[in-house]
Parts: C-alpha cells; sequence; structure tokens
C-alpha cells in the first residue's frame, strides 16, 4: 500500500506589516485546525517560512496567508513527501524573516535584478559576472552552482562584513547571488546596492525554483541542495537526498559520516565531536532515548504547540 503524500510548502514576502504582531494567533489556528505542521517567521519585513500537511491544509493555510494585508500576490515554492518532515507548528514573532542583522536593509525598499532560472545559466556564464553563494558554510559544502565564491560564513549575519571586505569584488561590474528559495539573496543584493555595487543580480526563486526548472543535462549546479527540514538535503529532482541530519549539531552528515567512531546517534558526530558539554551531551542522549521510545510507540515525539 503506498503511503500518502504530503505537500511540503516554502514561501517568503517582503512587505511593510507593522502590525504582524496582531495576526500570529489566527495564523497558528489555521495551521493547527488543518493538520499543517512547519515554522512560519513574521515580522513588520513580511512572512517566510516551510510548512507540510495534506493537501487541503496546505491550501487553507495559504488562503489565508494571501488575505492579508500585502499578501495576495505571495509565492511559493512546493514538493511531496512520504511523511510529515515537521514535528510541531510555530508561527514566531521576529525583527527579521531572515536575520541580516543591517537596520535600514530591505528589499521593499531597493533590491537587486530578479534573473529567472531559465535565464540563469547565460548570466553566471559571463566573464564579467562575480557569482557568489549566499549561503553558510555547511550547505555550500554539499552543493553549489559551478564556479560559485563561497563566503564561509557560519549565519547569515556574517555576509556584510565578509562583502564589506571583499574590496576586489569591483573591479568586475557585475555581482550575481543566490540561495535556496530566493529570501537570503534578495536581502544580500539590497546590501549590496547599500554598499556601492551598481548591478546586481539575483536568482529569482532560489534554486529550489532552478532545479525545478532546468532540466539536469543542462544544469550548472553540482551536488545536493540543504533543505531547512527532516530531509535534510534534496537532489535534482527534488527528491529527498542521501544525506542525514547530526541532532546533536544539526550539520547534515553522510553514511560515511555514519561509520566514524565519533558518531553517536542524536549525541555527535565527526563534526562535533568533543564540542559539547557533558550537560549538553546528556541532554542529547536523553533526547535521543524519547524519540526512540516515541517511534516504538508509533507516536511524535514532539507535538504541535500553540
Amino acid at each position: 500500500m503506498s503511503q500518502p503524500e504530503f505537500v511540503v510548502a516554502a514561501m517568503y514576502k517582503f512587505v511593510d506589516w507593522p502590525d504582524f504582531a496582531k495576526f500570529r494567533t489566527d495564523l497558528l489556528r489555521v495551521c493547527v485546525q488543518n493538520e499543517v505542521f512547519g515554522t512560519l517567521l513574521i515580522a513588520s519585513e513580511g512572512i517566510n517560512g516551510t510548512i507540510a500537511g495534506p493537501r487541503t491544509g496546505i491550501d487553507a493555510v495559504l488562503t489565508h496567508i494571501r488575505a492579508l494585508p500585502g499578501f495576495s500576490a505571495l509565492s511559493h515554492k512546493e514538493t511531496l513527501a512520504t511523511s510529515n518532515p515537521f514535528n510541531r507548528m510555530k508561527v514566531r514573532l521576529k525583527k527579521e524573516i531572515v536575520t541580516l542583522g543591517v537596520p535600514g536593509v530591505s528589499p521593499t525598499k531597493k533590491v537587486g535584478q530578479y534573473v529567472s532560472a531559465k535565464d540563469w545559466n547565460e548570466l553566471i556564464s559571463r566573464e564579467d559576472v562575480v557569482l557568489i553563494d549566499t549561503r553558510n558554510d555547511y550547505e555550500v559544502e554539499i552543493g553549489t552552482f559551478k564556479g560559485a565564491i563561497d563566503p564561509k560564513t557560519t549565519n547569515f549575519r556574517q555576509f556584510p562584513a565578509w562583502l564589506r571586505a571583499q574590496t576586489g569584488l569591483h573591479n568586475k561590474p557585475k555581482l550575481a547571488m543566490f540561495c535556496t528559495g530566493g529570501i537570503r539573496c534578495e536581502k544580500s543584493t539590497a546590501l549590496a546596492l547599500e554598499e556601492g555595487f551598481d548591478e546586481v543580480y539575483h536568482l529569482d526563486g532560489g534554486i529550489l525554483k532552478y532545479l525545478e526548472t532546468v532540466p539536469e543535462e543542462e544544469s550548472l549546479w553540482q551536488g545536493e541542495c540543504f533543505v531547512f527540514d527532516q530531509r535534510v538535503s534534496v537532489d535534482h529532482q527534488l527528491q529527498p537526498g542521501s544525506y542525514d541530519l547530526c541532532h546533536a549539531c544539526r550539520f547534515p552528515i553522510t553514511e560515511d559520516d555514519k561509520q566514524q567512531s565519533s558518531y553517536e546517534p542524536g549525541i555527535s558526530c565527526p563534526r562535533c565531536i568533543g564540542t559539547h558539554s557533558e550537560a549538553q551531551e546528556a541532554r542529547f542522549a536523553e533526547r535521543q532515548k524519547q524519540m526512540l521510545l516515541a517511534k516504538a510507540r508509533g507516536d511524535q515525539h514532539l507535538a504541535q504547540s500553540i
């Protein structure tokens, strides 16, 4: 018997939304009532997040969001999963929907030029274009575009300092930036324009839209794409990839990593071994135990929370 399919919907939209906090309760209620799990971040600059659930549930939540002021044109990207990749539903109030940490920089004020997935290869193949991956180092490690610069950041807040230090980038007139779904590169292009770069581009819809649109035989993408849910990564067909997740450090791990003596499920992996305190390791061990017990019972370890 085939397993039921869950719809995974990723979305974001930058809008001026000063009274965003008053919409949280109703948004969370609609998600919970429709058996939709995931995380939505809302802030005065808009909404960002990924949710998963049955087709009817996802449609109900998207309809609710698009009825909110300023969100009628919200777009989203969908993939399918045989199980729900999330364990609970959260709607969080934030200062930014993606944390850059530079006051005043917002795509609602200025933003780089959008480039469609079908036109991306032509742009990044030009000699006068500098291609920059705006994601974190562990994401770049498992896949990126051919020829892309890796800033080697561990979080997005480090990107402004990295960009300001790259004085040589001004020698080429064009910057092209990309990220998983489009949100980080929108904000990074807004930053680049503030920093004096005149011609800045970004991949509309991000890597996920590119993988959905461009045939693999024409693709300049190399490897898999990290995603922020229990699938960990997706391949060029947007199917779950070959990586697992270390539940201690939250970094992607390979099957080879799991064969190492430093790997202990839920407690450590080759990347994070020795970096946690005894108290943290004890907490991780208890969490792993409870997850296994819940799995044996056929339950979810984490429930929805309002």
